[in-house]
């Protein structure tokens, strides 16, 4: 779920205001730009891109492709990994799959795999979807997350969010220190609670990049105000799971631009070695 934030800030939604897609996300817009501590365009601005990871060296080809695609009112960052043989997994297919799809199918890529950080709507809420167009495998998040899968469809009709959003019942459960893999591309998975109970982030050690879902933004955290929040476990599941990963590991985040945990670790105002060295 979105989040930038200054202390206990968060971003406000009126239900009252969500009336159409457009509305729900110029309501999301307007709050957010009056509460936070960046500017709303670097918040919500666009960041979709495509993007090549490779070894470090220039003579390897690059093992896949990620493309970022930004889906809902919430500009969710949904990931679409490419393999070199056009094999696909899509991380957090959080609504508009046919924008999804398209955005496949541009890259000449076959979904094969839905890999899932976390349970909330605006990061699962088209994988039922996805998953009866493609036959995907459904991996991830950790049990866990049951409690937020199982309550998609009353979160969008509570909400009024648009599309066919289904409870999700994944084909695996993932725990910490498991692989998924990808045409031969392997990525771990850490568990990393806080956020919600059953969050994972995926990563590539090789080519260091990680896919952190909600656990950590550029210049914030996720948000610890939910049912099953936990604010010392989510700073733990950071400094523990995520900062060993290496300064150097690149990471697209559920929302907003990308990072390195090494400038998180300089100038993140929650997480960094400082601020941490100083509570």
């Amino acid at each position: 779920m979105l989040l930038r934030r200054r202390t206990n800030m968060s971003c406000e939604l009126s239900r009252e205001n969500i009336h159409s897609d457009e509305s729900f996300k110029n309501s999301i817009y307007r709050s957010a730009k009056a509460s936070l501590p960046i500017a709303a365009d670097r918040l919500l601005g666009k960041v979709a891109g495509s993007f090549y990871v490779s070894p470090m060296t220039d003579t390897q080809t690059p093992p896949f492709q990620i493309q970022i695609v930004p889906v809902t009112a919430f500009q969710q960052n949904c990931s679409i990994i490419r393999a070199a043989s056009g094999k696909a997994a899509i991380v957090d297919p959080g609504g508009e799959p046919e924008k999804l799809l398209s955005a496949a199918e541009q890259m000449d890529a076959t979904i094969e795999k839905i890999w899932l950080t976390h349970g909330h709507l605006d990061h699962a809420g088209a994988t039922m979807d996805l998953k009866e167009r493609t036959g995907a495998t459904i991996e991830g998040p950790a049990k866990p997350e049951t409690f937020w899968l199982d309550q998609i469809e009353t979160f969008a009709a509570q909400y009024g969010f648009p599309g066919d959003n289904r409870n999700v019942t994944p084909d695996r459960w993932l725990e910490d220190g498991d692989i998924v893999e990808l045409d031969g591309n392997e990525f771990g998975v850490v568990t990393t609670p806080g956020h919600t109970p059953g969050h994972v982030v995926f990563y590539n050690q090789s080519v260091k990049i990680a896919l952190v879902g909600d656990v950590i933004f550029q210049g914030s955290i996720g948000r610890t105000d939910f049912p099953m929040s936990d604010p010392p476990a989510l700073i733990r599941s950071i400094v523990e799971k995520l900062w060993p990963l290496g300064d150097d590991m690149r990471f697209v985040p559920g929302h907003g631009p990308m990072s390195t945990f090494g400038a998180e670790r300089k100038s993140n105002p929650f997480v960094a070695d400082h601020v941490l060295a100083g509570s």
